[in-house]
């Protein structure tokens, strides 16, 4: 062939500027650009040599990657279509033919362009790491070998190549601000990254790197078990077993693969996102799949697998699009369907792994509310004895034996059972049942029930006396008179109290009911902690005030109003500090008076 030298037909000089201006940030995808290259000339001859245009011979189809730091190059090569010197004018040289020069003038003025992978331009990311680039080609057809030079200008040299066998090197001459890319432990860094489940067989430094069938390529039936744990462990070494999986295989109207597993979840939400990892035909996109998947979904690990998903042109995040609703629609019915499935299934196993579910299933609850409506059928909620009941279940359970004078049904929950056991036990003793509601998420979940069934209230059990709680509209006669009851409660004001504010009350309680307690408005307390949890300041940054509850038909009442005025005033103040103790109020150096006054005392 006749050497030629030329301009690449892009009608700017400006377009390598871009390239390396604009993507440096991002620059280490140009070995996933190059590779995916290498690995559709390979895909693209087997697909010839299977109906029959072509026989690709015995030797296995390979890319593999060469670094020679004395000479400063890393090598792409496969043994793929290769190119003839014509197939490099088209599909190098014209730079994606006319599109290009409207895609520059697009482009050029937006420092936040992400460009790669677009108008052709993958092969073109090798010039964000090195000064000159040469490709090294021999086509499957009777051709010449070629050899094309460009040294990030849009001059270039092509001229007959020195390659016998087909195929093509891609030979990047590293620039002094890309050394990195000429570190063994960096390329196999990035190659683990990008190129971990590609289909075609990756080399480097002689050995293999990659999966080429990872599972979510094969059908269900095809797997076990065994091959799934598997799966998961080598994506996430350090992580315990998984709790179930779905695997996803729909090709209408979309194409999507894939396998998500259910991971057990702690109450930490934020530690537990960006684990799902988006691949497009086996290459490695992004584990940023926010605008595919809900935000609860998330919560979830593994991999999905699709061509129809829209990335920009970096392919490093999603555009908009119709197909992606759908796929975010499908998922998170198929995850609801999976829940259900297992559920029904075997109950008693769902509740064993209902602590690790638990906070996903709320989650999705309180985000999305087609999720929301499937998930009132596997939804759990646990009492203080151990026992699980569905969601809907416990709102009509409750109704029989815990609704108001103002037939409102009312769910009583705890959110620490040994710090509120008083409050349990004050409970319990009228009959009533007591959630556990622990998680994170169950201050915005009581909200979510409330809005959700009608004439249902939420109250945590330290929220009022129990009385109060679900009141019944019925009297009790107080036994001390108005006299005695307006002296026992400012007796109880008369006590100071440095750092909380207590609003003191005497209410007529059954005579076993505690005779002091410290409760808190229920709704003030959930706005202070729904803000708290949201970092807003509204009702976050208020002071939490607290009730004082004197209960006049205690025995102690009596008693406490016939003693002299010196161990009134310190008995009052030993029965505050044992109210506030019990509500883990008592702190700092009123923590330790009361310590010493109790020693005093013995």
């Amino acid at each position: 062939m006749q050497n030629k030298t030329g301009k690449i037909s892009v009608h700017t000089e400006n377009i390598f500027p871009i390239i390396k201006k604009f993507l440096y940030s991002d620059h280490e995808i140009f070995l996933r650009e190059l590779v995916s290259n290498a690995v559709d000339a390979c895909q693209k001859l087997k697909t010839l040599s299977s109906i029959g245009e072509t026989n690709m011979g015995d030797a296995p189809l390979k890319v593999s990657v060469h670094i020679d730091k004395e000479n400063k190059t890393l090598t792409i090569r496969d043994n793929g279509l290769g190119m003839s010197a014509e197939e490099i004018e088209q599909y190098i040289n014209q730079l994606a033919f006319s599109g290009a020069e409207a895609f520059v003038e697009k482009y050029k003025d937006k420092a936040d362009a992400n460009i790669i992978g677009h108008f052709g331009l993958g092969f073109y990311s090798g010039f964000m790491v090195a000064s000159q680039v040469e490709i090294q080609t021999k086509s499957y057809k009777d051709a010449p070998a070629a050899h094309w030079t460009c040294d990030g200008s849009t001059s270039f040299t092509l001229a007959e190549g020195s390659r016998t066998e087909r195929g093509t090197d891609i030979i990047l001459h590293i620039n002094e601000e890309s050394a990195e890319f000429l570190e063994t432990y960096r390329i196999q860094q990035l190659l683990s990254k990008y190129c971990k489940f590609l289909p075609i067989t990756i080399e480097f430094e002689e050995k293999a790197i990659n999966n080429t069938h990872p599972i979510w390529t094969k059908k269900p039936s095809e797997l076990t078990d065994e091959d799934y744990t598997s799966f998961y462990s080598e994506l996430y070494p350090m992580a315990p077993a998984p709790l179930f999986w779905i695997h996803l295989n729909v090709d209408y109207p979309f194409n999507l693969t894939g396998v998500l597993y259910f991971p057990k979840i702690t109450n930490s939400i934020d530690a537990e996102k960006h684990k799902v990892q988006l691949y497009c035909n086996q290459v490695f996109v992004t584990d940023n799949v926010k605008d595919i998947l809900p935000e609860f979904l998330m919560l979830l690990h593994g991999v999905i697998d699709s061509p129809d998903i829209p990335l920009n042109v970096s392919r490093s995040s999603l555009q908009s699009d119709t197909n992606v609703k759908k796929i975010t629609q499908h998922i998170s019915k198929k995850v609801s369907d999976k829940l259900k499935e297992l559920f029904k299934n075997d109950r008693a196993d769902f509740e064993k792994k209902w602590s690790s579910m638990d906070v996903f299933v709320k989650y999705g609850m309180l985000s999305d509310e087609k999720f929301a409506e499937r998930a009132q059928e596997f939804c759990l909620l646990e009492n203080t004895q151990g026992i699980f009941t569905e969601l809907k279940e416990y709102v009509e359970k409750v109704k029989i034996a815990q609704t108001d004078k103002d037939d409102n049904a009312v769910i009583l929950y705890t959110n620490n059972v040994e710090t509120q056991h008083s409050y349990l036990q004050a409970a319990t003793n009228k009959g009533y049942d007591v959630l556990k509601l622990e998680g994170i998420l169950d201050n915005h979940f009581v909200n979510y029930i409330e809005q959700h069934f009608e004439k249902v209230k939420v109250k945590r059990i330290d929220a009022d006396s129990i009385e109060q709680l679900i009141d019944k509209g019925t009297t009790r006669e107080s036994v001390l008179n108005e006299e005695d009851t307006k002296k026992i409660t400012a007796l109880f004001e008369s006590i100071e109290q440095p750092k909380i504010k207590l609003t003191v009350k005497a209410q007529a309680l059954a005579p076993e009911d505690s005779f002091v307690a410290i409760t808190e408005d229920e709704f003030m307390r959930r706005m202070k902690d729904m803000s708290a949890m949201q970092g807003m300041s509204m009702f976050g940054d208020m002071p939490t005030s607290y009730n004082l509850i004197i209960n006049s038909n205690h025995p102690k009442a009596t008693s406490l109003l016939s003693m002299d005025e010196g161990k009134q005033k310190a008995s009052t103040q030993q029965l505050i500090d044992l109210a506030l103790l019990s509500k883990q109020l008592l702190q700092g150096e009123q923590l330790t008076q009361f310590i010493n006054r109790s020693i005093d005392n013995l």
